[in-house]
C-alpha cells in the first residue's frame, strides 16, 4: 500500500504529531517503533535541542531521532503537549505548545511553553529548532540535587 504525502506544511506537522501521539501511546522508545513517525521526517533530517537540557546538542537523521526518543524517555515520566497553535506559511512553520511534564529522576513536574521553528520541504520536516523560554528550570527539574559537604 503506498501513502500519499502533502507538501503542506501544516497538513505535515498535524500529520506527524499524530503520529506521535500513537507512538507514545504504543509505548513510545524502546517499545513502539521509530516507523510510525520516519515517513514525516526527511532522512537528513536535524534537531537542534539547547545545548543546557539533558538531551542538549543535534540530533541527525532517523537514527538521531531514534536516540534523541529514547533518551527523552529516560529524562522524563511524561511528555504531556496540552495545548499546540500553529503558524505555517510554506516551508516554514512556527508551533507553540504548552507542554506538562513530570521528570523521571526527581517526580518533579512543571508546565512550560516550547516555540518550536520547523522547516518542511518536498512533504517531510527536514529542520527542528525548539525554543524555551527556562532551559534552567527544565534542566533543574531533572536533575537530582547534589549533595554538600
Amino acid at each position: 500500500m503506498t501513502q500519499t504525502f502533502t507538501t503542506n506544511s501544516l497538513a505535515v506537522l498535524t500529520g506527524m504529531y499524530a503520529a506521535e501521539a500513537k507512538y507514545l501511546a504504543a509505548g513510545g522508545p524502546g517499545e513502539a517503533s521509530f516507523d510510525l513517525l520516519a515517513p514525516f521526517f526527511a532522512p537528513d533530517v536535524e534537531l537542534h535541542q539547547a545545548e543546557a537540557l539533558p538531551y542538549g546538542g543535534t540530533w541527525r537523521g532517523h537514527e538521531g531521532m531514534t536516540q534523541f526518543f529514547r533518551v527523552m524517555g529516560q529524562v522524563w515520566e511524561s511528555f504531556d503537549m496540552v495545548n499546540q497553535q500553529f503558524l505555517a506559511t510554506g516551508e516554514t512553520a512556527v508551533v507553540l505548545t504548552q507542554v506538562r511534564a513530570r521528570a523521571r529522576a526527581t517526580g518533579r513536574e512543571l508546565s512550560f511553553p516550547i516555540l518550536q521553528a520547523i522547516k518542511v520541504k518536498n512533504g517531510r520536516i527536514t529542520e527542528v529548532r525548539p525554543f524555551y523560554w527556562d532551559t534552567r528550570a527544565i534542566a533543574d527539574a531533572c536533575t537530582m540535587p547534589t549533595p554538600t559537604d
